[in-house]
């Protein structure tokens, strides 16, 4: 199942009125004055609304002499919910491979841009390596614990000598948030991603 359907699908399901004809219909084919009298809606609304179910397949129509009665197509239904449980299944391994590919990238910047002794020897220029080297760097600090500028100084220098500006990307890139010269560590929820 192409994700591009997928989501097609799921856009299309997510209106309240569509989910109450998806549901009308599961009891059987209703011609769309029917639909519109039980809903209490119009007509026209009801044929916009069942356009969008037809153009993912969620229904389908025949006519009867000059009816037109829609019929819910269960199949696509089921179809569309196993892709997204498949997808999700997929999902967490692809993260898993992610996740390893993204660590061992991290530790062979960490290996480049880190001396033996633990020094910075220059701030990376490209935007990915140099989050990696930031939250290293941040990871040596606690959490809950406020600092003073002349504390989160003294611990950048420990790395390089551009405290300023390390100490300016970690506000810039939500590592920590500063409160009158005082400096505390955010969620790394909050922290830009690499």
């Amino acid at each position: 199942m192409q994700l591009n359907k997928l989501v097609a699908f799921y856009k299309a399901m997510g209106d309240p009125t569509r989910i109450r004809i998806v549901r009308l219909l599961a009891g059987g084919p209703l011609h769309g004055q029917a639909i519109a009298g039980k809903l209490g809606l119009t007509p026209p609304t009801i044929t916009h609304h069942l356009k969008k179910l037809r153009d993912v397949h969620v229904v389908f129509e025949r006519r009867d002499k000059n009816t037109i009665y829609f019929y819910l197509n269960e199949k696509v239904l089921g179809q569309q919910a196993k892709a997204l449980t498949q997808l999700a299944e997929r999902q967490g391994e692809e993260l898993d491979e992610m996740d390893n590919a993204t660590n061992q990238e991290r530790q062979k910047v960490i290996s480049n841009f880190f001396t033996t002794e633990g020094k910075l020897k220059n701030i990376p220029a490209q935007r990915k390596k140099k989050l990696f080297v930031f939250e290293h760097i941040v990871k040596g600090l606690k959490k809950g614990v406020k600092y003073e500028e002349k504390e989160i100084n003294e611990y950048i220098k420990k790395f390089h000598e551009d405290y300023a500006t390390i100490r300016r990307e970690f506000i810039i890139n939500h590592y920590m948030y500063r409160e009158n010269a005082t400096y505390e560590l955010n969620p790394e929820e909050m922290w830009a991603k690499p």
